[in-house]
């Protein structure tokens, strides 16, 4: 058994620790609340956008737009993969579940023949793929948990030019999907070719005057629509960044609770055997004393 005073120093280490744990579960869930806030505001813009060109679309349209562009008779031969993971850990399995979805689609793509061009945002992707010594075509490292609309255009503008140039087949987007704090699922969304959202509503017998002309609208409204899927999919795996760390924190922090328990328990007998021998002597010199 340990020694009281080697114990003593352990439960202080424990307690310093869960000091921590306790503090980043109480800032994770702050930021959290601001986080889903995002959220659920990058919401009615986005459907709004999605119902004006599922409206808008029709099959002839399509062929004028280089961003509906499917591929052609020769099928997939290049993809763009952009990876969106954390700059900071302690937020158990995050980043490896997102990253193990990106090797999963990356060696399915590979094993259809197709080449995979790696574009990555946050360390914890970027120092995975430099040490298994895969070939990375960007990285951002400067987005963090506070994405904005001008970081998802400065990561997709040079990948539809890319598409629209016909360099592209198809760019997938690996992301943490937001459906609660402790729902996180890592998700594949395949951005380009847009595919035009279906107009599930019933449509209403209104004759609508378009000005400019739909082709015009369209034109603006394609590569907005490809921005904002890349926008929403920042701010959620942000937020599920938050989410994942106030879990583990958490976690961690009633770990350390119990563990206290335990080492307090352990002291507690450990200082109650060195009383007993403390009188054990005291007694037996006495005795001694009288002889």
């Amino acid at each position: 058994m340990a020694k009281p005073r080697e114990l003593k120093r352990r439960i202080r280490s424990v307690q310093n620790t869960r000091k921590i744990t306790k503090t980043m579960e109480l800032v994770s869930t702050s930021k959290l609340k601001r986080a889903q806030d995002r959220v659920v505001g990058a919401r009615p813009y986005a459907q709004a956008l999605a119902e004006v060109i599922g409206d808008l679309y029709s099959p002839a349209l399509a062929e004028r737009f280089p961003l509906l562009r499917q591929p052609g008779k020769h099928g997939i031969r290049r993809v763009a993969l952009l990876l969106i993971t954390s700059n900071r850990g302690l937020c158990g399995a995050f980043n490896a579940n997102l990253i193990r979805e990106a090797r999963r689609r990356s060696e399915e793509l590979e094993g259809q023949g197709v080449q995979v061009d790696l574009h990555l945002v946050g360390k914890k992707g970027i120092g995975y793929f430099k040490f298994a010594r895969r070939a990375i075509a960007s990285q951002r490292v400067d987005i963090g948990d506070r994405p904005t609309a001008a970081h998802a255009a400065e990561l997709v503008e040079p990948l539809m030019a890319q598409f629209s140039a016909g360099t592209l087949d198809a760019v997938d987007l690996v992301f943490a999907k937001f459906n609660s704090a402790v729902s996180t699922p890592p998700t594949t969304l395949r951005i380009l070719p847009v595919t035009p959202p279906t107009a599930e509503r019933v449509r209403r017998s209104i004759n609508y005057i378009l000005k400019p002309s739909a082709e015009a609208i369209l034109e603006s409204l394609l590569p907005l629509y490809v921005r904002n899927q890349v926008y929403r999919a920042l701010v959620e795996t942000a937020a599920a960044e938050h989410g994942a760390r106030r879990t583990a924190m958490k976690n961690a922090t009633d770990a350390g609770g119990d563990m206290l328990d335990t080492l307090q328990r352990t002291f507690n007998r450990a200082r109650q055997g060195q009383i007993t021998q403390e009188l054990a002597e005291i007694v037996g010199g006495a005795e001694a004393l009288k002889g």
